[in-house]
This record gives C-alpha cells, structure tokens and sequence, in this order.
C-alpha cells in the first residue's frame, strides 16, 4: 500500500535557496511530494514547487547579484527596516500568483499572529499572499494584515512544518532543516561587504539605504549590531524549536543542507545554497531508498 508524501520546508533566510537543490536531488530520485508546506522562506519555495515553477525561480535567483538584492530593498521603519512591497512585485513578475486552491500538489504556509503568537496556517487564498505573511522576520521585514490579523514570520512559531504536512494527509513526510549547523557561527553582513571593493563602489547607487543597513550590522571583531543579535537569536530560537518539534511530530528522513556560512542577505549566492542542497540528499541517500519502498 502506497502512502501520501510530505515536504516540509524549513526558514532560514536566503539559506532558503538550498531548497531548490534539494527538491532537485529528489526528483533525480523519483521522489515526487504530494503536500508541501514552508515557513518563510520555506513557504516561497514551496509554492514554486507546488505551480509547477520550480524551474523559473531557480533561474531567477541564479541571476541575482548583490546590487539586485540591495535594489529590491525598499527602506521604512515601520514595523520593519524593509517594507517588502518591491520584492513581492519582482517574485509575482516571475511567478505570477495563484490560488492555493487551485494547486495541483496541496500547499500550505505557516505564519506567526503578532498579537496572540499563534501559529497561523494559510490553506487558501493568494499564493504570494500566504507567501509574504509568512517572510514577516522580525525588524527587517514589515508585518502584514491579513483578515484582522497582523501576521509575522512562520519560523518564529514553527521553523520546519512537519505538523503542517501531516495535518493536511501526509503519512510521511521529509524535513528540511535549514538551521542544525547553525551552532558557533557568528555571521557578518558587514564583513562579507568589506571583502569587496567592487560592490562597495556599486554601493554608492543604493547609498542611504547602505548605510541604515550595514549600521544596523557589525563586523565580527566588533560589538554585535542590532540585526547581528536579532539574527542570531532568531537561529537559537528556531534551532531549540524545530529540536523540539520534531521530536513530538518526526519526520522519517530530515535533510539538513550545510548552509552556515550563508548569512541572512547573501540571496545573490543562490548556486552555493543549491549545490548544499543536493549534497544534503545524497546525505540521506540510505534513507530516502526505504521511504521509496513507502511511496508510490
């Protein structure tokens, strides 16, 4: 008897690109999900996959330099250092948006209510909509209201939705996990920054911006910046979470891509995230051939 397949996508940043490289390795696997859900960046993943433009996102991210994340940043402090408006506008240009309805592999998307901290899950509606409820992270991304709810990041509440995908029908279900090497890793935006003169030039296009966000980081033979320590509390937090979690919920194979050196901007080093993630399936090669024996 064969049983109803599970992904779930973990949060994690621009670490997040690592799930383009394992949905890859997957399929070269004939491994073929039936639910998918994400958190986060987790949940952006997940809905390419689910529309069936897996394909269109990781050519988008393979083209995104440093200049272009930066120009996709627009600047508020609101709620949020980024506003999250331009982002949303340059994925909908490349994906289009649907309704997760209408999806031919069910998708979900975890989301965090900023008044009572309950785990939200968005089963319907908008695909971007869900998508960008769900990349709320504290103080860089704006909150968003969605139905009288202001809601913020999936990973606050539950980093890698494996309870999402049970909930909706799966009998099993594969984890990724994109924080377990995250321990003794002390990252850097502004050190990645010194290390290039060029893009420091190209940086004087995007001055002012530059200049909120760098200050808000240090380097790391400096006092920690405010995101220094809001990124890697959210990391410990999101850690000791998914450790928990699944272990009340587990999955029966966890993937974890070694994306440590990933810092929370680098989006313009989308072939490093998917080369980790494909690595990470050969990781679990043993694994994945008795879920085989599971699955249609």
């Amino acid at each position: 008897m064969t049983q109803k397949l599970g992904l779930a996508l973990g949060s994690g940043a621009a670490r997040g690109w690592s799930h383009i490289g394992v949905l890859q390795g997957l399929a070269e696997r004939g491994i073929k999900p039936d639910v998918v859900a994400g958190a986060s960046i987790g949940a952006l993943v997940a809905a390419a996959y689910a529309s069936d433009q897996l394909a269109v996102l990781e050519k988008w991210v393979l083209s995104l330099t440093r200049m272009d994340v930066f120009s996709l940043l627009d600047a508020r402090f609101r709620g949020g250092v980024m506003h999250g408006g331009k982002i949303m506008n340059a994925i909908a240009d490349e994906l289009g948006d649907h309704q997760i309805e209408d999806l031919e592999i069910a998708y979900g998307a975890v989301a965090t209510d900023l008044v009572t901290g309950r785990e939200i899950w968005l089963r319907e509606g908008s695909v971007l909509d869900a998508v960008r409820a769900s990349c709320g992270l504290p103080g860089l991304f704006a909150p968003t209201r969605q139905n009288d709810r202001w809601l913020l990041d999936g990973g606050l509440v539950n980093p890698v939705p494996v309870s999402v995908c049970y909930a909706m029908g799966a009998e099993n279900v594969i984890a990724v996990n994109l924080n377990s090497h995250m321990a003794n890793k002390r990252q850097s935006f502004v050190d990645s920054l010194e290390e290039n003169e060029e893009e420091k030039k190209e940086l004087k296009r995007f001055e002012k911006l530059a200049s909120v966000v760098t200050s808000l980081f240090s380097s790391r033979d400096t006092e920690p910046g405010i995101f220094d320590v809001v990124n890697a509390s959210i990391n410990i937090m999101q850690e000791r979470i998914t450790r928990s979690r699944m272990a009340g919920e587990p999955p029966f194979v966890e993937i974890a891509p070694d994306v440590a050196d990933i810092q929370l901007m680098d989006f313009h080093r989308a072939q490093e995230n998917i080369d980790a993630g494909k690595a990470a399936v050969d990781d679990v090669a043993d694994k994945l051939e008795d879920l085989k024996q599971l699955i249609p």
